[in-house]
């Protein structure tokens, strides 16, 4: 088996540059890029180390079918994988569709949660709806709390932050452009 070649399909699958897996793991990021390019050969223990940051088991890293999903349109809850870092949830839907203009999320914020204290900032646009509880959206120096129904769309250049306000579970549906997972 191809170690290198897998671990760069699963860390694409799941959206991940290099260099985002780099830190998650604590190492740089020419370690990912020479384990993908199989120049060295990691040990289980630190495979084990790697694999944690994306996240996946090492029993699914081994087992899992890599075959592209093809063209079809539709995907099934199990199939959108969690691009998120921990506290928030980011599934990603058409994580395999070659040239992907956009990014679909179907986001799911634990109470209290939050995108962190600094506030993001990227190239594009992005759009969405409010499903379920409460998110006080910050864009620039504009804040509001937004609930089930409504919904945002701004540049992205923007300063912006999202935080569940509520005492529930939020779920958002979300698009940007270009994209960023």
């Amino acid at each position: 088996m191809d170690i290198g070649v897998r671990l760069q399909a699963v860390r694409k699958g799941k959206g991940l540059s290099q260099r985002e897996l780099a830190k998650r793991v604590g190492v740089t990021n020419s370690t990912i890029s020479l384990i993908e390019q199989n120049k060295v050969s990691p040990s289980i223990s630190s495979l084990k180390k790697v694999l944690d940051g994306i996240p996946i088991s090492l029993a699914d890293f081994f087992t899992m079918d890599l075959a592209d999903t093809g063209d079809s349109p539709f995907y099934a809850a199990a199939d959108l994988p969690d691009v998120g870092n921990n506290e928030v949830h980011y599934f990603l839907v058409g994580q395999h569709r070659a040239n992907r203009q956009m990014c679909i999320l179907r986001e799911v914020m634990p109470p209290g949660s939050d995108t962190g204290e600094t506030m993001l900032s990227h190239d594009g646009e992005e759009g969405g709806v409010i499903v379920q509880g409460q998110v006080e959206l910050t864009v620039g120096d504009q804040v509001r709390v937004l609930g089930p129904g409504e919904a945002y769309y701004f540049e992205s250049r923007q300063p912006h932050r999202f935080r569940n306000v509520g005492r529930d579970e939020a779920i958002l549906v979300s698009a940007n452009t270009p994209p960023s997972f």
